[in-house]
This record gives C-alpha cells, sequence and structure tokens, in this order.
C-alpha cells in the first residue's frame, strides 16, 4: 500500500534523505549483538548466566551468518549496487562486515578464555584440556569412547573413491592429517570425521570414577582429539582439525508460482542443510595447507575464514549451567504472579468454582486486562484457550500462530476444541524462519482434528498475534479477543518481556474479526475503527500521529512521543522522526537492536534519545505513545518499524483505551527511560555508551524493579 510522506518536512528544514543521517541495519545488527556480549563481561550478572549470554551471542551470529551475510553475499555476486537509506554498496558493506565481525569473534573467544573459564574454576567448574587429564581421567574418557562414540563415527578417508563428504550446516567436523598405509594399501593423506548432531558437546567426568571435582567437564573435541588414532588403525595421525561450516538458510520459494506452499516449503526444508557456505571456522592451530583445502572445497576466500581459538560452537555451551546445580551462580529463580485485574487494588480475576480456574469470560466482561510477562503469568492465556475449547456456549475460535514450540499446550487447546465440535479456524505462518519444520507439524495435527488451517496470504508473512473467541450468551453471540506483542509460546513468555491484552469491546472485536476475514476469505480490506492493521493503514497512521504531534509542537503546545521495540530502521518514519524533532517534539525511543535512525544530530534529531535496554529477560514488546497534548493515545502492536513489518506483513497494532491500562503502559515505559544498569544510549556517530549510575544516583534495573513488583522469588 503507499505511503503517504508528503508535508513531512517544512520548507526550511534540510533534506533529510542525505545517507550520512541513517546507520547502516546489518552493521546494526553487529552492534547490537556486541551489547549481548557485554552482559557476558558484566560482572554483576551471576557467572553462569554471564556464560548463557556468551552463548546467546554466539547463537545470534550464527543466524545472522545464515540470514544477512547470506543474503549481502548473493547480491555482491549479482553484481548489485542497490542501497538501503545509508548508501553503502553491498560490496563496501561486505567488507566492513567481515572486518567487525572478525574482530567481534575474537573479543568473544578473549571472554571465553580470559574470562569465564578462569573465574568458572574458581567457581570448582572445570573445563579439561587434554594436558591436564589424569590417569583416571584418561583412562575413563577413552572408555566413553569406545562405548559411546566409536560405533556411531563414520572417518572418510579422502580418496578417488571418497571425496570430499557434503557438510551438514553448522556441524561439527575434524580434517584429519595421515600417513601411512590402509589395508587395502591405499596412501590416504587426510581423512574427515562428522560429529553426528545427537552426540552431547560437553561431556561430565563423574567424580567417583575419575577422582576429580563434581564438575569436571571435557570437550566432545577433546575426546575425539584424544582418540582419533582409534579411527585409522595402523595409520600414523599426524594431525586433527575441528572445522565448522555455516551455509545459507533462506528458503526460497517462488510464491506465485506454486500450489501447494506446505509441501513446497517441505521439499525445501532439507536444502537448508547444504546451502552455500558463508563462513569456514577452523581451529586456531590448524596448519596453513590444511586451511586452504578447506576453503577451496567450500568456494570461498579468506575473508569466510575465522580461525578459533576454543570450540567452534560456543551456543552448545548453554547446556553447563543446566548440568550444574549451582544456584548461586544463576539468576534466583521467580513465581511469575497470577493475574491481576489491578496491580494497585489487587483485585484478583473471577473464580470459577470448584476447579480453582479463573472464569476468563467473566474477568474479560467486567473489564479489559493487561498482563506484562514474563513478571505476570502466561497461564490465563491458555486458560483462555481450554475454556473455550470446553464451554458448549463457544461457537468458534480463530488464532494465529508464528512461533508456539513443537508441543504446545496452545494447539493441544485448538485441537481439544475441533474435537469437541466448535469452528476452529487457525492462520498458520509456515514461513516463521527456522520453525518451518515445527509449524508445518502442527499445521497437519491440527488439519487432521478437523480444525480449518490456512497459511495466510501470499506475499505477506502473518506476524500478528491474535485470538477470537465467539460466544453464545444470553443477549446473542459475543467475542473476545486476546492480542499480544509476541508469540504463543510459553516457553518465550518466561524468557521475553512481552504483553497480553484481553477485551470483549465490540468494536475492537469486530476489527480483529475482519482481519481473520482478510486473511482467510478474499475481498478488499475493510474499514477500520481500533485496528491500525499492516499492511493497510498502519504505516500511515504511524506518519499521521507523528506529523500532528510536529503540528502540536509548532502550536507550542507538547509535542512527546516514546516508542519501544526491537528495530527501527524504515526511513519514511525516520525522516517523519527527524522533521517533529525539528519542529521541538520531544522524542525517546527504545529499540532493543538495530536503529538506522542517528540521535542528537545538529539541527535534525537534537529532541530524538534512543537506548537500548538489555537483561536477563529479551525485550520483545512494542510499544507506541503518544501525548496529543493532553489526549495520550497508546498502543500495542506486533509490528517494530521496519519496511518489512509495516508494508510486507500482516501485523496488528490496536489501541489501549482504559485510562488505568495506559497509566500502568507509561509508566513501564518512564521505568525503562529511567534504567541506568542495563541500558545502551545511541551516541550521533552511531556508538552505544553503557549507562551507569551517577555518583549521587540509585542504581535502577528496569527487569528487576519489574521482578520485584509482580514476582515471588
Amino acid at each position: 500500500m503507499a505511503v503517504i510522506e508528503s508535508d513531512i518536512c517544512t520548507a526550511e528544514q534540510q533534506d533529510l534523505t542525505q545517507p550520512q543521517l541513517y546507520a547502516n541495519q546489518v552493521l546494526g545488527q553487529v552492534a547490537f549483538n556486541r551489547r549481548v556480549l557485554e552482559l557476558a563481561r558484566d560482572k554483576a550478572m551471576p557467572l553462569l548466566e554471564r556464560l548463557k549470554f556468551l552463548c546467546i551471542s554466539s547463537s545470534n551470529l550464527d543466524e545472522f551468518f545464515e540470514v544477512r551475510v547470506a543474503a549481502l553475499i548473493q547480491k555482491v555476486e549479482a553484481g548489485s549496487v542497490q542501497t538501503d537509506a545509508d548508501g553503502m554498496l553491498p560490496a563496501d558493506l561486505l567488507r566492513e562486515v567481515s572486518a567487525t565481525v572478525h574482530s567481534f569473534v575474537d573479543e568473544q573467544y578473549q571472554v571465553l578464555n580470559d574470562e569465564l573459564l578462569p573465574a568458572m574454576r574458581g567457581q570448582g567448574i572445570n573445563f579439561l584440556p587434554r594436558a591436564e587429564w589424569s590417569k583416571q581421567q584418561c583412562e575413563w574418557v577413552e572408555q566413553y569412547f569406545i562405548d559411546e562414540l566409536l560405533p556411531v563415527l563414520s572417518p572418510i578417508g579422502l580418496d578417488p573413491a571418497h571425496p570430499f563428504p557434503r557438510i551438514l550446516n553448522k556441524s561439527l567436523n575434524f580434517i584429519v592429517r595421515l600417513k601411512g598405509h590402509d589395508a587395502f594399501g591405499r596412501d590416504a593423506g587426510y581423512a574427515i570425521v562428522q560429529a553426528p548432531r545427537s552426540l552431547a558437546r560437553i561431556v561430565r567426568l563423574p567424580a567417583e570414577e575419575t577422582g576429580g571435582g563434581d564438575n569436571d567437564f571435557v570437550f566432545l573435541s577433546s575426546i575425539i582429539h584424544a582418540n582419533v588414532e582409534s579411527l585409522f588403525p595402523g595409520m600414523q595421525v599426524l594431525g586433527c582439525y575441528q572445522f565448522r561450516v555455516t551455509r545459507n538458510s533462506h528458503l526460497f520459494v517462488d510464491e506465485e508460482e506454486v500450489d501447494d506452499l506446505l509441501r513446497a516449503l517441505e521439499g525445501q526444508l532439507p536444502s537448508r542443510r547444504y546451502g552455500d557456505a558463508v563462513r569456514l571456522e577452523v581451529a586456531h592451530n590448524c596448519p596453513e595447507k590444511l586451511i586452504q583445502h578447506l576453503l577451496r572445497q567450500f568456494e570461498m576466500d579468506e575473508s569466510a575464514l575465522y580461525t578459533i581459538n576454543g570450540p567452534v560452537n560456543l551456543s552448545r555451551m548453554m547446556a553447563v549451567p543446566e548440568l550444574v546445580d549451582r544456584p548461586d551462580l544463576k539468576f534466583p529463580g521467580f513465581v511469575a504472579q497470577l493475574p491481576l485485574f489491578d496491580s494497585v487494588t489487587s483485585k484478583v480475576l473471577p473464580n470459577a468454582g470448584a476447579t480453582g480456574k479463573a472464569d476468563m469470560f467473566a474477568a474479560i466482561r467486567e473489564q479489559d486486562i493487561l498482563l506484562h510477562h514474563p513478571y505476570q503469568s502466561f497461564a490465563p492465556v491458555i486458560d483462555l484457550l481450554l475454556q473455550a475449547a470446553v464451554d458448549p456456549e463457544v461457537q468458534a475460535i480463530k488464532q494465529t500462530l508464528y512461533r508456539t514450540g513443537a508441543d504446545s499446550p496452545v494447539v493441544d487447546a485448538l485441537v481439544a476444541a475441533a474435537r469437541a465440535g466448535k469452528e476452529v479456524t487457525v492462520v498458520i505462518e509456515l514461513r516463521a524462519r527456522f520453525d518451518e519444520a515445527d509449524n508445518i507439524g502442527l499445521a497437519h495435527t491440527l488439519e487432521e482434528a478437523g480444525a480449518h488451517v490456512v497459511y495466510g496470504v501470499v506475499g505477506h508473512k502473518t506476524h500478528a498475534k491474535m485470538m477470537l473467541v465467539v460466544r453464545r450468551e444470553r443477549k446473542g453471540l459475543r467475542e473476545y479477543v486476546h492480542l499480544g506483542t509476541g508469540n504463543y509460546h510459553p516457553g518465550n513468555a518466561r524468557i521475553y518481556s512481552d504483553y497480553s491484552f484481553f477485551s470483549c469491546e465490540k468494536a475492537l472485536c469486530k476489527d480483529i474479526q475482519k482481519m481473520f476475514l482478510q486473511l482467510t476469505s478474499l475481498g478488499k480490506p475493510s474499514a477500520m475503527k481500533r485496528v491500525l492493521d499492516a499492511p493497510f493503514n498502519l504505516a500511515n497512521a504511524l506518519l499521521a500521529m507523528i506529523k500532528r504531534e510536529a503540528e502540536h509542537a509548532r502550536a507550542g503546545r507538547q509535542g512527546r512521543i516514546i516508542a519501544k521495540m526491537n528495530a527501527l530502521v524504515d526511513p519514511v518514519v525516520i525522516r517523519a522522526l527527524y522533521a517533529a524533532s525539528q519542529d521541538g517534539v520531544q522524542i525517546d525511543l527504545i529499540v532493543r537492536g538495530m536503529c538506522s535512525l542517528r540521535p542528537g544530530i545538529p539541527g535534525v534529531s537534537e529532541g530524538i534519545r534512543v537506548r537500548s535496554n538489555l537483561g536477563r529477560f529479551l525485550e520483545h514488546s512494542r510499544v507506541y505513545y503518544f501525548s496529543n497534548d493532553g489526549d495520550e493515545e497508546l498502543f500495542l502492536s506486533s509490528a517494530d518499524w521496519m519496511e518489512r513489518n509495516l508494508y510486507n506483513r500482516v501485523e496488528a497494532c490496536f489501541p489501549v483505551r482504559s485510562e488505568e491500562l495506559k497509566r500502568r503502559l507509561l509508566q513501564d515505559l518512564e521505568l525503562f527511560l529511567a534504567d541506568n544498569c542495563q541500558s545502551w544510549i545511541l551516541q550521533p556517530d552511531n556508538s552505544y555508551r553503557r549507562n551507569q549510575p551517577m555518583k549521587d544516583e540509585t542504581a535502577l534495573s528496569a527487569q528487576a524493579q519489574l521482578l520485584e513488583t509482580f514476582t515471588k522469588v
């Protein structure tokens, strides 16, 4: 849909399309990952949580290569000179990304080797290199190799009959240099050993059998290194070096040409494991000759090479905190608050009686409900579905699913409802990246139960988080909605910070009904009374509200915007914010990840402040606040301010109209703006500065404050 950008700038304002006013979004993703790594270095964090942040930075980097770098390489190979608003040519950007990420990877391993491993050793958590193994430990490791690894390893000697094998995306492999002749007289100089993904990458040494500590561990790579000669009897092993290849994981499906999107995606999923290679990680002690051999095999140059001083997949160390029983080295556990209507009056949800479950329909009829996860429980969302599934008065349930997990109580409730004869319609987004296989499985499960399953709209991912329940009551049919900023994934609801909103307000429910009709039927977009929906009216509505704040400011009234989101990269919205700042609007942006806007530029963005908040929970909510000269408007949404969200996805942005709930949301926003412990301030030069309490300031972490307010430790 066309976006109306006219009148954003007044005549005297400068050109707001200049490339120097925009930061590159790909480099912005690297900058976000660097902030995650800073948490791994933060000694105020529990030690094993610091290890988790290091693992998260590694997992994020994997996806960055699989998606962002892979797409950039394709542009360069195609000779593309198309640029984003920042004006960087793809070839120049690829060089900049390579230099930046090489430096970042070096820092990751410096954090592991110089900070985290020594700190864990000081706490009795030891990752023992082979040189430190005792005789007992060596004997146990050898027996473990014989019993657990040898039967499943299949070394491949490289010769004309055994060419270089296909290497799975992100799998652990070893290139082995050999000397001698095998049983058939062959002189094979090299071999490849592939470690199946089923094998644990970290192995605990049993203290009672090895005479060590309770938390002594060895890496799978060390076990294989120590016993690799057993795989090549009669041969001399001259060297064994781990390596890992990252591949392009984009699934290409021409949606206009396929008749069945589900079958097309099912056919494409296996190819993800063997896409074009985009990164090669190799042990730092691997000889140059072997490195060049690997680069030739994967058709990469040295810009894609990363020499690694440690395990090639840091994210596999995420298992360690679960293996180590040290609560003192982890975040304290907490029990999420069972939801209240009002955190001030502590008015609880009406009880359903003998079941002890809240009557969600009665609760929603009484007033709108706002929940802040994970501080407040996700259980009411499940309860609403479960109650709807068994309530004989419920006629229909409609829901979108983007990410929900392979084993989901949400899906179980929808299956139960379909089997109970309810009219169940589920819009599943099959193209939710890296969840495609799970979503295909969910689609089959729901269809077998009798639910109507649709896959959204060709060319537009369905990213909106919506549930609609239609119930027959005394005065006729009544609709109830649950809308969220996050996915219907109970696991994510414990680690992502998101909002849930329940209502039976008629106009809002009718709008959501219209959105479901757009997704499942055919026809023109319908006029909405409450909801701003992408790709139809959300972008223009945002621009209009930003412009309205500018008009207030020019007239001498207050102009104020606060917006919280995951990413801000849409140049049209950024230009509108620049123009509003020039007119005197005070703008605070809480942007967790990529931000292409540059604050604090004289004459352009002096009235804009940008911060990124990171901590124990992944900040995932999208909240938009416009002061509107005292007639405040507050919206929750599934959409970030990115081109893909505003123009190429189905998104829902909905108002919170209750003054009490608006006040709660505004208080949350102000809390994040006051955070001086777990926030980073974006500078005009596009660098981030970690916020620190001043000498006369009290330390304030927004997440810690919310935990204290809402939960029981």
